[in-house]
C-alpha cells in the first residue's frame, strides 16, 4: 500500500509498529529495499563487510544473500518500521563488533570497553520521509533495547554543513533526529559525524 495525500495529513506516527528483521518478515524487507536494494545493491552490508567483498557483492544479489544468512542464523541485523502492515522504515542495529567499518574507523573508535549496539544506517520508503519517522523509529528501536536488556545504543550521525541534504546522503542518520530521540553527543573527534549514545 503506498501513501495517498489523505496520509500526508493525518498523524501516522502513532499508528507505527516496529520488528526486528526476521525470517517471519524477511518478505517485508525485500519489498522495502526494491529492485535497488534500498540504494546502489546495498542491501545495509556497507558497514559489515570488507570493500572490495561489498562491491563484489552489488551483483547477482551477492549482498542481499548475505544479509539473508545472517537473518536466517538468527544474528542483529536491524529493525522494520510498519504502517497498516506496509514497511515503510529501516533501521540497523546490531552489536558494534558486527560492523567492520567501525571496527577499522579512526574517528570512531571505541571510547570506552563497555557493551554498545550500534545504529549505522536508516531507510525510509520515499513516500513517507520528513514525515518524522526515523524519529519513531529511533524509539521503537529503543523500546526493543530495553527488552532485550541492552543497555547503551550507540550511533554515528551526521550534522549537515548546508541548508538541505539529498536523501541520499541521510542514510546514517541526522543528529537532530538522534537529538530528538533523547541521544547525547559522547565524542567530537569528527565535526560533521559525532558519535551519540542512549543509555538505558
Amino acid at each position: 500500500m503506498k501513501k495517498t495525500p489523505a496520509v500526508k495529513e493525518n498523524n501516522i506516527l502513532d499508528e507505527l509498529t516496529f520488528e526486528p528483521l526476521s525470517k517471519k518478515n524477511w518478505a517485508a524487507f525485500v519489498q522495502l529495499f526494491g529492485e535497488r536494494g534500498a540504494c546502489g545493491n546495498c542491501w545495509c552490508m556497507y558497514f559489515r563487510l570488507k570493500k572490495e567483498e561489498f562491491v563484489a557483492g552489488k551483483t547477482e544479489n551477492g549482498n542481499r544473500d548475505k544479509m539473508k544468512e545472517l537473518v536466517w542464523d538468527d544474528m542483529p541485523t536491524g529493525v522494520l518500521c510498519f504502517y497498516e502492515g506496509q514497511a515503510i522504515g529501516w533501521c540497523a542495529f546490531a552489536p558494534r563488533e558486527a560492523y567492520l567499518k567501525l571496527a577499522n574507523s579512526r574517528v570512531h573508535k571505541p571510547i570506552d570497553a563497555q557493551p554498545v549496539w550500534s545504529i549505522t544506517c536508516f531507510f525510509i520508503d520515499k513516500d513517507f520521509r520528513r514525515m518524522g519517522v526515523s524519529v519513531a523509529m529511533l524509539k521503537g528501536v529503543i523500546e526493543i533495547a530495553r527488552k532485550q536488556k541492552i543497555r547503551i545504543i550507540e550511533a554515528y550521525p551526521t550534522i549537515p554543513t548546508q541548508p538541505t541534504l539529498p536523501d541520499s546522503f541521510a542514510w546514517i542518520g541526522l543528529y537532530k533526529s538522534f537529538e530528538r530521540a533523547g541521544f547525547k553527543i559522547v565524542d567530537r573527534t569528527s565535526k560533521n559525524r559525532p558519535m551519540v549514545r542512549y543509555y538505558l
